[in-house]
């Protein structure tokens, strides 16, 4: 049974109390705050029952549970299904990897740091050096260092990234990261997500109630 019924059984029941009551009058202009008070709590109620009962109630031998703790091992899968096809892979993950390592800004700084480690800690490991190391010499040691240390990167991230694509599985990873969730995390995320919306429904049923109960107002007037 929707808002709409249960507006349609209170607005018939209300209008035959009204008609037939000595205070009808000031019933019938309560009709549309009256209205207003049900769909909201109707409203109110769906969006609570949303991810309440966390756990499954049995009363009268029917079994009911909030929407979001009964799904949510079907919304994980879901969910990483959707990170793994749409978002996010281990291919783009490796691919991310294997450009950031041997970028013209990766290797620039580790050629900075190269160089640094030359004229400082070497030199000052052997003081000696100091006579033979001149700044042409610095910097071809330096490239040198560059070309060799660039092709055992990309060797070395070739290497990880072949090993993170066999082992990484993103869809499965997501999957039991969110159904490992409590209710109470996946409610406190959804609602602090959609806190407008949750109250924006709420509204919805209170003006559309309020609403129903002006037409049923109007309508027992003109009766």
């Amino acid at each position: 049974m929707n808002l709409s019924d249960l507006l349609s059984i209170f607005s018939f029941q209300t209008y035959n109390l009204a008609t037939s009551s000595q205070n009808s009058s000031l019933f019938v202009w309560l009709l549309p705050f009256i209205a207003a008070l049900i769909g909201w709590l109707t409203n109110f109620l769906a969006v609570k029952m949303l991810f309440h009962p966390r756990e499954t109630k049995n009363v009268a031998g029917l079994k009911f549970q909030g929407v979001f703790p009964k799904r949510q091992k079907q919304l994980a899968h879901k969910l990483g299904s959707l990170v793994a096809e749409e978002l996010i892979s281990s291919d783009e993950i490796t691919h991310r990897i294997r450009m950031g390592a041997t970028s013209e800004e990766a290797m620039d700084a580790l050629e900075k740091k190269i160089e640094k480690t030359i004229r400082e800690k070497l030199v000052q490991a052997f003081p000696m050096l100091s006579m033979f190391l001149s700044d042409e010499m610095v910097e071809k040691v330096t490239k040198l260092f560059r070309v060799e240390l660039k092709d055992f990167l990309k060797d070395s991230v070739d290497e990880m990234s072949s090993k993170i694509e066999n082992e990484l599985n993103v869809k499965e990873l997501v999957s039991q990261k969110v159904e490992a969730f409590s209710s109470q995390k996946v409610e406190s995320l959804m609602v602090n997500l959609m806190k407008k919306e949750f109250k924006f429904i709420e509204l919805i049923g209170a003006l559309l109630g309020f609403a129903i109960g002006c037409v049923q107002l109007v309508l027992i007037s003109i009766a």
